[in-house]
């Protein structure tokens, strides 16, 4: 397993100390990185009080020294890209140089409906993307923006201070379909999906594709799996926290299929033994 990265996907609904504690205990264990949701509803159970996510990331990279920390993923339909590039650079102060900028489309119908927040039809959604992409990574690398496209427009605009990252801090793109494939290829330095094995193998072939036609080198992006457990025991995958075996069965099956990089599900209290196991042992 050397070279493979695993980081912790821990949802911000728990109380803030418990979040703490919690995170600190991957970070002793040598876990990459920890990561959590940009919703304004807890997906599984709407009823579930949730955090904001780039605030209680601030937070949390503060209580955090080593530990890599990113929203996978931020929904782009929620806030401006200009104020989304703005939250980036300052928790990259924060965390001194330990944040993960987290992008994709936004999915997530129910919120919006609640909200009254406009989601649009998946087309205009991926088009609004793709231009928030085009501000989003100059004012990361501090540069004075001017854009006139169809759905957002900046005049000279520009963040300071600079980012502690430099050029910029990494972005992390979610995508799934070939023409947001296609996007990542141009801005991504992490890719993250999730799927089954055959699923991940050809949209790595597919990012691969999207790189070489427009000269990128595929190798500058890293290919990443957000995991749900119970999806992947549904699958008919052990669960990777029952036993260090089961953790490298899972992770060597997607590996042959091109992924280098898991964001898991964090594992459960009665779990915590085989995970350190694991840090220790295969990581």
């Amino acid at each position: 397993m050397k070279g493979f990265r695993v980081g912790i996907s821990a949802m911000q609904y728990e109380p803030y100390p418990v979040l703490v504690k919690k995170w600190r205990y991957f970070e002793e264990l040598g876990f990459e990185s920890v990561w959590h949701c940009d919703h304004l509803l807890f997906t599984g159970d709407s009823t579930v009080p949730l955090y904001e996510g780039w605030t209680v990331l601030s937070a949390l990279a503060a209580e955090t020294s080593r530990i890599r920390l990113g929203v996978l993923v931020s929904s782009n339909v929620l806030r401006h890209p200009a104020l989304l590039a703005q939250e980036a650079i300052t928790v990259d102060h924060v965390s001194q140089g330990r944040v993960e900028v987290g992008v994709g489309c936004g999915w997530f119908e129910e919120e919006h409906e609640r909200f009254g927040i406009p989601l649009f039809e998946p087309g205009p959604r991926v088009d609004r993307f793709s231009e928030a992409l085009e501000i989003i990574d100059p004012l990361l690398r501090g540069e004075t923006v001017s854009y006139d496209g169809e759905h957002y427009r900046l005049s000279e605009a520009k963040l300071r201070p600079y980012p502690v990252q430099w050029p910029r801090p990494p972005l992390t793109l979610a995508a799934h379909q070939p023409r947001m494939i296609r996007i990542c290829a141009r801005f991504a330095d992490r890719w993250n999906s999730s799927g089954t094995p055959e699923e991940m193998a050809e949209r790595n072939l597919l990012l691969d594709e999207a790189c070489e036609k427009i000269g990128r080198d595929p190798k500058e992006i890293l290919r990443s799996m957000r995991v749900s457990v119970p999806k992947l025991v549904a699958g008919g995958f052990p669960n990777p926290w029952s036993s260090v075996e089961a953790f490298g069965e899972v992770a060597g099956t997607y590996r042959e299929a091109g992924v280098e990089e898991f964001i898991i599900d964090q594992p459960q209290p009665g779990q915590y033994q085989t995970a350190e196991r694991i840090a220790s042992e295969v990581l």
